[in-house]
């Protein structure tokens, strides 16, 4: 049996002092340790995107980062979206354009948009649908998951 390590994450601002074997995922560490269950684990090999998280801003497939390789990283998921009970506006525009259905990818989506969005506010139609295309969904066809995407990108330009 490998000895757990002890690690801090700061996850959506807030310190995690956590134990964890150095194989832990940072998404089974999200989710079991810190509590975080909003990031979804789907395929396990960094295929469908359904981790994603923001690691120092940028998008990472959690399920492929070790939780000891985040520590001393800033680690932003899901429920670091929304402030109190104002959500974010890719969260409001998902809603609003129908950019879910079952829900399950839709973590990943809210999380892999944000850093685009974040890095390239005015991105165009085509590195927008190349940047989304890297997360799979079953479900909805992604035409509406651009169309939010897109609807929250001039809102949050503002």
């Amino acid at each position: 049996m490998t000895e757990k390590r002890r690690i801090v994450l700061t996850v959506n601002g807030t310190e995690h002092a956590i134990a964890v074997e150095p194989r832990c995922t940072l998404a089974d560490a999200l989710r079991e340790e810190c509590r975080l269950t909003g990031t979804h684990l789907g395929c396990e090999h960094g295929v469908c995107g359904a981790c994603t998280v923001l690691v120092d801003g940028a998008a990472v497939r959690a399920c492929l980062m070790f939780a000891v390789q985040a520590e001393g990283r800033t680690v932003r998921t899901v429920e670091g979206l929304a402030e109190g009970d104002r959500m974010h506006p890719l969260q409001r525009a998902f809603q609003e354009h129908h950019g879910l259905q079952c829900g399950f990818c839709t973590p990943g989506f809210l999380m892999l948009a944000a850093g685009v969005l974040e890095e390239t506010p005015d991105i165009d139609d085509a590195g927008l649908r190349e940047a989304l295309s890297s997360n799979l969904c079953r479900c909805t066809g992604y035409q509406n998951i651009v169309k939010a995407v897109r609807a929250a990108a001039s809102e949050m330009r503002r």
